[in-house]
């Protein structure tokens, strides 16, 4: 139907009192524009399907519902997208709120559409334990279906943006609890695609239905401060054009605005005053191409000072989401400083739209494919990321933390720039080069120096891993890494190091308690082994022996059950057999910190489901209470004739008060071959202090030797071993 057509009886009139109404002739209109007739047809026939289906549901402002479908395919006929996009916009909803089926959508306008519209749709007909899984899981979809058209970001970004515009009818908490969505989300998502316009607006939208009393006193701020604004604004302008024109510069120069939400995030951020952050003038000047940019550069910084550090190129080095610009600061008059942006037409351009400047100009400029394809980079880290986490709510805050980069900007040995969010370090570098990469990792080398692998990477660094074949991430690293991508693939790998540490500890434990029932694993019969997989719900015996090693069950009642003798109460009659623990056993066995026991010690082990074995010294207190009424939880455990580990003891000193007495210890200490993990000191008087080292021994054996050169120090008036 060509947009001059009277609507059908199913097309949405103007309400009374509102002449702006955006009807399908408008929409239809807008399209005519750039569309064939064909394609316009389609779109036609999608409303008609979506007044059908949306026919008696109205939305919570008493107006009809399709009027917000349209209202989203208004914005995505804004972007100049292709009629499926369009098509797949008037139907967003359909198969979420009504009974129109993903079939009938794929049925009458083909594939595409229905896999636009099912990316789209919320997860209604799954039940969650919490609203945050819920929107996790919704949002895992969504980023999944974006990974496969892009498009689908740019429908649920444009249906996020019309529902901000009429939140206002909303309750206080659900608006506020849209808002935060809206600026934790998808505020971010459209930086990092390079929406800026879009970004803008959520932002705004989002600021003053979060915190309207903020937003209110900022923007009466504003408007009071402006007045004194206006005059020098203009002449800074006009100083920069003549300037420019005397250059024979031909270009666009512009006040640019900071909004409202911009200026409350950093005051807050920064802890600046009002007046700190908005006497700052900026000013956007678009100028024809590369060449141009650069030459009005020269032009601005032989006008105004610039401040030494603050300029940024990122037109040779665009942003992670494509954006090209020149940034400066100036001293302007009186000192003021002016903020300046130089940019192309084209770069303008993109910078507002970002990917969608691939659909909007079909010419196919390099700034618009460059847009796209920093975008492609991160849907495939994304894809990656979610490949590798647990659960839908690790995913989601993964993600989150890729959203919101400030970049960093390093370099491979050989040459290759690579984005990295503030804060990177080594380890990040490392695993958004390659998983392989940041897995196999054992030192770093910046600017050709050793450096250690938690330090932080500054812009223009030249960073190189350096890998082992036989080397595996390190726990301690998720507490410095900051990119999602780095954050799942160390928990992926130390899941699946967990894993393998857990099968064999699992195969010990249960060969040790079959051995004392006179059996072992190998005589217990197939069809035995497969009933009590099945009973247990098992789907192989390595799961099981996983199990048992991350103490989710007890190895001498599985044994049990494998030989015939399931009694529950028969576990206490099994004999008492040691399991030789040597200090190697990675992450499914763990030293008690309230005893820390070491080699020497009488040793217990206490069962702990999904962490696996923890080591205690027989004595200790939290054992001792904890077991009384779990004989079943604990397992007999030695020491091996040569444990391959250094471990952890607790001393306990009472010292005179003496300047340089802690000094004389360390040496003391030092000189013993062990390390100060940790000093705490418990209690002071004016005469002595009471001091609790954690000390790195080998064995007890070490620990006497160290305890004995201590207890020669004259001001050492009594030590002892710290008990659990």
């Amino acid at each position: 139907m060509a947009a001059g057509q009277p609507a059908s009886p199913g097309a949405p009139s103007s309400v009374p009192g509102d002449s702006t109404r955006f009807l399908i002739s408008d929409l239809c209109s807008e399209l005519e524009a750039y569309l064939e007739p064909e394609e316009v047809e389609e779109v036609y026939r999608a409303y008609l399907l979506g007044a059908e289906s949306h026919e008696g549901q109205t939305r919570k402002t008493g107006e009809p519902y399709i009027y917000h479908p349209l209202a989203v395919a208004r914005t995505m006929a804004e972007m100049r997208m292709d009629h499926q996009a369009i098509s797949a916009a008037i139907l967003h909803d359909v198969m979420e709120d009504t009974a129109t089926s993903k079939d009938r959508i794929r049925a009458e306008f083909g594939e595409e559409v229905a896999e636009l519209v099912d990316g789209v749709s919320k997860l209604t007909h799954l039940q969650f334990q919490s609203k945050a899984e819920a929107q996790a899981e919704n949002f895992r979809k969504m980023m999944l279906a974006i990974t496969r058209d892009i498009r689908v970001i740019l429908i649920k970004l444009a249906d996020r943006l019309h529902n901000m515009r009429t939140l206002g009818v909303m309750r206080p908490d659900k608006r506020r609890r849209i808002a935060k969505e809206t600026l934790e989300i998808y505020a971010p998502i459209a930086q990092r695609l390079g929406m800026n316009a879009m970004r803008r607006e959520l932002e705004e939208l989002g600021f003053s239905a979060k915190h309207p009393w903020r937003a209110a006193m900022l923007e009466r701020a504003v408007h009071r401060a402006g007045g004194n604004r206006r005059e020098p604004m203009k002449n800074i302008e006009q100083a920069i054009c003549s300037r420019m024109e005397a250059s024979g510069i031909v270009g666009r120069i512009s006040g640019r605005e900071k909004s409202l939400y911009s200026i409350y995030r950093k005051m807050r951020d920064k802890h600046h005053s009002f007046e700190e952050v908005f006497d700052v003038f900026a000013i956007r000047i678009i100028v024809d191409d590369v060449d141009t940019c650069y030459r009005s550069l020269g032009v601005v910084h032989n006008l105004y000072k610039p401040v030494p550090g603050r300029f940024k190129d990122y037109i040779a080095i665009p942003k992670s989401n494509g954006y090209q610009s020149l940034h400066t600061i100036l001293f302007g008059p009186q000192g003021a400083p002016i903020e300046i942006q130089i940019r192309s037409t084209e770069m303008d351009r993109v910078a507002e739209s970002g990917i969608a400047a691939h659909w909007q100009y079909k010419a196919g400029s390099e700034s618009s494919r460059t847009a796209q394809s920093r975008a492609r980079e991160w849907l495939k880290d994304v894809l990656e990321i979610q490949n590798s986490v647990g659960n839908s709510i690790e995913f989601l805050e993964n993600v989150k933390v890729d959203l919101f980069p400030d970049e960093v900007y390093t370099f491979t040995p050989e040459g290759d720039i690579l984005v990295l969010p503030r804060d990177a370090t080594p380890i990040d570098f490392a695993y958004s080069v390659h998983s392989d990469v940041g897995n196999r990792c054992v030192a770093a080398k910046i600017d050709r120096q050793l450096a250690p692998l938690s330090v932080r990477l500054q812009s223009g660094q030249t960073v190189e891993i350096v890998t082992s074949p036989g080397a595996r991430p390190n726990p301690a690293w998720l507490s410095f890494v900051v990119t999602g991508k780095a954050r799942t693939g160390i928990r992926h790998c130390l899941k699946s190091m967990q894993s393998e540490e857990a099968r064999t500890l699992g195969e010990r434990m249960l060969e040790k308690a079959l051995e004392s029932l006179d059996t072992s694993l190998p005589r217990i019969s197939p069809a035995r082994l497969d009933h009590m997989l099945d009973t247990m719900q098992l789907e192989d015996l390595d799961a099981l022996l996983i199990d048992i090693g991350l103490g989710n069950r007890m190895a001498s009642l599985v044994a049990r059950q494998m030989v015939g003798k399931e009694s529950p109460d028969s576990a206490a009659d099994v004999p008492a057999s040691s399991l030789a623990v040597n200090g190697t056993e990675g992450l499914v066995l763990n030293y008690a910190r309230c005893c820390h026991p070491i080699p020497g010690d009488p040793i217990i082990g206490q069962l702990s489901a999904g962490r696996g074995l923890v080591v205690h010294r027989e004595n200790c207190r939290n054992v001792l209470h904890e077991t009384r009424d779990r004989t079943d939880r604990t397992i007999a455990l030695e020491w091996s004739h040569e444990p391959q580990l250094q471990f952890t003891a607790a001393v306990r000193t009472r010292t005179a008060n003496r300047r340089g007495a802690l000094a004389d210890m360390a040496a003391i200490i030092a000189d013993h071959g062990s390390n100060i993990e940790h000093i705490s000191f418990n209690e002071q008087d004016g005469h002595s202090t009471a001091m609790t080292f954690l000390l790195t021994v080998r064995d007890r054996q070490h620990l006497a030797q160290i305890m004995r050169g201590l207890r020669r120090q004259s001001d050492v008036l009594r030590i002892s071993r710290q008990r659990g």
